[in-house]
């Protein structure tokens, strides 16, 4: 079985168990899974809900990158954040999303089957958040929150 669709399933289910548990109608099918411990209100419902939306990117290699990679990176960065609307950083605030994913060049270590080479951006701090770069398959739509090694970034794309 292709371990992509696999991995797939697997988030997809959880999220579902999860989802339903925050709502409590998971309690009857499955016992086993405990209540969250709020209210049925719209903002934990839009927490769960951006929880189940937040999707998992499987890099294919993750390497050092190179400084022109950096440079591309941290400039596309700094004028995608430049650009975002206030309230779309206020959103990301709100989301305690604090890393933005940023298309970079590709590398000579760049792997053949990636389709798209990242890095990660830190707002806070204005910089690149690691000098490590991800080659992935698939890259997540813009404006989409995307897990990519241990850091939950929303994407922006070449930052255009």
């Amino acid at each position: 079985m292709n371990t992509r669709i696999l991995k797939g399933a697997c988030l997809l289910t959880i999220g579902a168990i999860l989802a339903s548990a925050s709502i409590g109608t998971a309690r009857a099918q499955l016992p086993f899974v405990p209540s969250l411990p709020f209210n049925r209100s719209s903002t934990a419902e839009k927490v769960v809900t951006a929880a189940v939306i937040a999707m998992t990117i499987y890099f294919i290699a993750r390497y050092e990158a190179t400084e022109r990679q950096r440079e591309v990176a941290e400039m596309r960065a700094r004028q995608s954040y430049a650009r975002m609307s206030a309230k779309r950083r206020a959103d990301m605030k709100a989301r305690k999303v604090r890393y933005i994913a940023v298309d970079t060049e590709r590398g000579q270590k760049t792997s053949p089957k990636a389709k798209k080479t990242v890095m990660i951006y830190d707002t806070q701090t204005q910089k690149v958040a690691s000098n490590t770069a991800y080659d992935v398959e698939k890259a997540p739509d813009v404006g989409s929150t995307a897990k990519i090694d241990n850091y939950s970034a929303e994407y922006v794309g070449s930052g255009q």
